[in-house]
């Protein structure tokens, strides 16, 4: 695969002080690797530099160039931060994936049968979910270890466990 992709790494909210920091609704996992000093992100279309980042009580506090006092921070709230991402590039940690690079994979039942497609990854407080298109209609799967044991994405699928009642009804 060649190229980029834009991926949504975050959402600008109120300002912070007085000298153009703003606090960031992170929309990444990786907010290290996404928001770096001197780093380019895109501010609905406009490309913006990093001036600086850093973390205050849990909250990410991002510093535009530009952006130099509490009026000019405030006119960005609301605003979606946008970066171009390698569209080979992988999350940092093995067995980690993008939603990116999940939605669209075939599904497969325990016995190697096509069940449907992944069309979205729901990231729930427990753990990510799959809203898998099939046939019947769309089905919900949890996404760990012991319901999907398989992610091939050379194959272009996930394979699920043998559980009742997942992919179909189960039957009275």
């Amino acid at each position: 695969m060649a190229g980029t992709v834009d991926v949504l790494v975050g959402t600008i909210g109120r300002a912070h002080g007085l000298r153009g920091e703003v606090t960031v609704h992170v929309r990444t996992d990786e907010p290290e690797r996404r928001f770096v000093p001197g780093g380019s992100l895109r501010v609905g279309s406009k490309p913006r530099v990093v001036a600086s980042v850093r973390w205050h009580s849990g909250t990410l506090l991002l510093r535009l160039e530009g952006v130099a006092d509490r009026t000019g921070a405030e006119a960005l709230r609301g605003q979606e931060l946008w970066v171009d991402v390698p569209a080979d590039q992988v999350p940092a940690e093995e067995g980690e994936y993008w939603d990116r690079q999940l939605v669209g994979l075939t599904v497969l039942d325990a016995q190697g049968s096509v069940a449907g497609t992944i069309g979205e990854v729901l990231h729930l407080p427990a753990h990510d979910v799959f809203v898998v298109r099939t046939p019947a209609g769309e089905r919900l799967i949890p996404f760990v270890n012991e319901i999907v044991p398989i992610v091939d994405l050379e194959a272009g699928h996930v394979q699920v466990a043998d559980v009742g009642g997942l992919l179909t009804d189960e039957e009275d």
